[in-house]
């Protein structure tokens, strides 16, 4: 069985050979550039720099000797772009923090400030004010909050969207369908695309890092209250949303076809530790329809299955999410109220495919023993692997501080017990 026909096997919930296996196809699913360097280390492959491709995250690129070595049954994907505004390309030598050698886009900035910080800049503009800050001995960046006063009689939401969205150019396109086509012609795994276009109201773009200026509410909390404060005004922001992301999945589908199995709809995150941050009512009210909407396009055009990140406990609202024809959950915290596997699979395993879940990055991957790790990989594979619906994957990106001996145990008990 092929890794294409594995994951295929999976998502339409039938029990595949093995568990298919998810290493770095997106920016939820990743590993962090340090940590991937010494896995690299571990496994015996080239001493080389790692390609970090989401500076952001400072997630590293995945090469097909990686991913050859621990039989990863997915790729992604994706364009060159980077939550900062320029492009990943054009690739420079850094040493990390911790003296991980990397290579990092041409558009990073790589001089330390006076305290030892990096800051990075909107489209690699140093004129312009900083949009992100790794402090000195960080793993990655926080955003930086550059929220220009607003009045709140006269909040627009053409003025927040206009350069937030835009239609995809053929330039764009036929990118992507270049890249599509050589994914499909000289791999055989499973395609996830790398879309994005249905996350209403993410938070890692609302603060709009890549914008020279950004105009309306950007901060963090004044977006959340923003939801309640003014409703109007967030769901205009979603309605232009909408209307964009109506005229670039025809496009989309145009550009790669079938190739993909699976397109990254949303990142936007609604579960924190013990529930979700916004009430079922909110998010009936202000999500539900635009997730209906884009699921429905999808489903009726395509073969596609639809990917939805949020962190957190999901379970008072993974009902919604399920009328409105959510395919694919991720990243499957099973640390957070009310989601440990058994819980998962037994309620809501004939609706959705677990894609995450396979490891605790929280606690049980920094901090526990390879021993405990092993027989914590074995239990979550043989609960949620259960008869297909499964894609093994770590709870969100893997993160740089992880021993390697913890990596090497979490791979090897996933090849031992798949």
């Amino acid at each position: 069985m092929t890794s294409r026909e594995r994951v295929t096997r999976a998502l339409n919930h039938e029990e595949p050979d093995r568990v298919p296996l998810d290493l770095g196809s997106s920016a939820v699913t990743g590993i962090c550039a340090g940590a991937l360097h010494r896995l690299r280390g571990a496994l015996g492959l080239e001493d080389r720099p790692v390609r970090v491709h989401e500076p952001y995250q400072m997630l590293g690129q995945v090469d097909d000797d990686v991913l050859d070595a621990l039989g990863v049954d997915v790729v992604g994907l994706s364009d060159d772009s980077t939550f900062f505004g320029f492009p990943a390309r054009d690739w420079k030598p850094f040493t990390l923090f911790d003296g991980t050698p990397v290579l990092v886009p041409g558009g990073f900035n790589t001089e330390p400030a006076q305290d030892g910080s990096l800051y990075q800049y909107p489209l690699a503009d140093r004129s312009l004010p900083p949009s992100g800050r790794m402090p000195a001995g960080g793993f990655y960046h926080d955003a930086i909050e550059r929220q220009e006063p607003y009045d709140e009689s006269s909040l627009d939401p053409e003025e927040w969207a206009r350069d937030m969205y835009h239609v995809f150019t053929d330039e764009e396109l036929r990118l992507l369908q270049d890249r599509a086509d050589a994914l499909y012609k000289n791999t055989t795994r499973a395609i996830l695309g790398n879309w994005g276009g249905g996350g209403f109201g993410d938070i890692a773009w609302v603060p709009g890092l890549h914008l020279p200026h950004p105009k309306g509410i950007r901060s963090v909390a004044d977006w959340y209250m923003a939801t309640l404060l003014y409703p109007d005004y967030v769901r205009g922001i979603f309605e232009i949303q909408l209307d964009i992301a109506m005229q670039n999945l025809p496009l989309y589908r145009e550009a790669v076809g079938d190739k993909i199995a699976v397109i990254f709809v949303s990142g936007t995150d609604f579960g924190a530790q013990t529930g979700p941050f916004i009430s079922p009512r909110l998010y009936r009210e202000m999500f539900k329809p635009f997730h209906k909407a884009i699921n429905d396009w999808i489903h009726a055009n395509t073969n596609w299955k639809t990917f939805y990140h949020t962190c957190g406990s999901m379970v008072d609202l993974y009902g919604d999410f399920a009328e409105v024809g959510v395919d694919i959950v991720n990243p499957v915290q099973i640390s957070a109220r009310g989601m440990s596997p058994t819980a998962l699979k037994e309620r809501w395993g004939e609706q959705f495919v677990f894609w995450g879940g396979g490891v605790d990055t929280q606690q049980m991957l920094p901090f526990g023993s390879p021993e405990e790790i092993t027989e914590h990989v074995r239990e979550n594979i043989s609960i949620l692997g259960e008869g297909g619906g499964f894609v093994f994957n770590a709870v969100h990106n893997i993160q740089s501080a992880v021993p390697t001996q913890n990596l090497v145990a979490l791979f090897e008990a996933f090849a031992s017990y798949r």
